[in-house]
């Protein structure tokens, strides 16, 4: 029988660093036969996609936000040939082999020519103010997003082969109105003629499918090939290659000599770590890994021998802890209070059309007789005041209000020490920090402190000395 193949992702920020990933993690001293039964599947370097759709922090537009906007004439094209120069100018750095090079050259050209056609008929079409073209426009975004990883993939095995290792540049990426099926028969296709006994497969994390990727899972569209491949594998283990350890803190926040790498979790630990923003895997990802059996690993490029953090779907720990203390600097905590709502129903459902309206993204909610409470994330002062506004209007003898505040989560496989919310509270009163709110589900895998949006950081350094550091010592993550 067939031995079950790894798959592995590595993320963008890792495979910039091109050196340490060949030498930690693509090939990592094996030879021979120890070469193969793994697949790869590779994000755009980092920057990339910034420069093709938008700066995924500051928003600055990229070629599609240009494209867009179509505020300067021209702006998207010089925005294009700015990819091709960022696109050239990361082969110069890599390859060492000149004909490899041009190789590489020769395939970014020639995608970036397409799409610079593509993108003229429909600017010229537009011109004609005749014409619709929203459906076109998400389009170009897909197209786009796939060229940043077409580059790293096709860039990568063209590397591997320089070294002697039978690549295969696996291309998902490329697609047409009469080939648009679902992501798990593209897949299919792909892998048919494959034989991961001795080819090693580089495969793009973008894949033109029935629905859009970029679409359906915006940014974290990588992460869904790479979870449907190991599915579809039958994969004995889905690895994460990233730059970090999946910590007990931001290392930034507490010191990189009192973080600790966790080792050990499950799946409801990263459900809730996606939820605040901070994936270890989307949480869609997750899912079909977690339903197929599928445990997901997650390691540090630049720590060859460091077996990372495993997470499974069954693991509990034997002895209650914290795993993480982590969470967000700025929420909306939007608060709606109405006397006539005790024994009335119609409300809560009501309040979710109107955030989902405004695209409100809820981290969390609780409720009492007559008030609910939701937290939200990536919501801005001024959008918070049109969505009271709104609510207002539609209830106008209810109070309704919100405020910024910080929620600080303390996250762990098993939560069930009885004494840990008192102490984390006295751990927060020694600190300086009043409790706004406070949230503990039955299930034990969280509690949520909600504190001053001023005392976030002061409030993760705080649990985690009480509630981490002097508890049982996990592995500390090295410097």
């Amino acid at each position: 029988m067939t031995e079950r193949p790894s798959v592995e992702k590595i993320g963008g920020t890792s495979m910039s660093a091109t050196s340490a990933v060949f030498e930690n993690v693509l090939i990592a001293g094996r030879e021979g036969e120890d070469l193969y039964n793994r697949i790869f599947v590779v994000s755009a370097y980092a920057g990339m996609t910034d420069l093709l759709l938008e700066n995924k922090k500051n928003g600055s537009p990229g070629v599609h936000g240009h494209f867009v906007r179509n505020e300067m004439p021209g702006a998207w094209r010089t925005a294009l040939t700015d990819v091709l120069g960022a696109m050239w100018a990361r082969n110069a750095e890599m390859f060492a082999r000149l004909e490899s090079r041009e190789e590489a050259d020769r395939f970014v050209a020639g995608r970036i020519a397409t799409l610079d056609a593509c993108l003229d008929d429909l600017d010229r079409l537009r011109s004609r103010g005749h014409f619709c073209l929203r459906e076109q426009l998400s389009t170009v975004r897909e197209m786009l997003a796939g060229l940043g990883e077409a580059h790293a993939a096709h860039s990568t095995a063209l590397l591997l082969r320089d070294r002697g290792v039978n690549a295969v540049f696996v291309d998902l990426s490329v697609w047409n109105h009469d080939d648009l099926v679902s992501l798990d028969e593209r897949i299919r296709t792909a892998f048919n003629s494959i034989d991961l006994s001795r080819e090693m497969p580089i495969v793009t994390g973008y894949a033109g499918c029935a629905g859009g990727m970029v679409r359906r899972y915006a940014r974290g569209y990588s992460e869904m090939t790479f979870s449907r491949i190991a599915v579809l594998t039958g994969a004995r283990e889905a690895i994460i290659h990233k730059e970090f350890h999946l910590s007990s803190a931001d290392p930034r926040l507490v010191g990189q000599e009192r973080a600790r790498k966790i080792g050990r979790t499950n799946y409801d630990v990263a459900d809730q770590l996606a939820n605040l923003g901070m994936e270890a895997i989307h949480p869609r990802a997750g899912r079909g890994l977690r339903q197929s059996g599928i445990p997901l690993r997650v390691r540090n490029t630049f720590e060859r021998h460091d077996e990372g953090t495993l997470i499974e779907g069954d693991y509990i720990s034997k002895a209650p802890r914290v795993e993480i203390v982590t969470g967000l600097a700025s929420v909306q905590a939007l608060q709606f209070f109405e006397q006539d709502m005790v024994g009335e129903k119609g409300y809560d459902a009501a309040i979710l059309e109107t955030l989902a309206r405004h695209g409100a993204w809820i981290v969390s909610k609780s409720s009492n007789a007559n008030t609910i409470t939701h937290y939200l994330s990536g919501t801005a002062a001024g959008q918070a005041a049109q969505i009271v506004d709104d609510l207002r209007k539609q209830w106008p003898g209810a109070q309704v209000t919100s405020q910024e505040v910080a929620m600080v989560s303390v996250i762990g496989s098993a939560l069930s020490e009885p004494a840990l919310v008192p102490r984390a509270i006295a751990a927060l009163d020694r600190a300086g920090i009043g409790l706004v709110a406070l949230q503990h589900q039955i299930r034990n895998v969280d509690v949520q402190f909600i504190v001053d949006a001023a005392d976030f950081e002061d409030a993760i350094r705080a649990l985690h000395a009480k509630l981490v550091e002097s508890g049982a010592a996990p592995d500390r993550v090295a410097a």
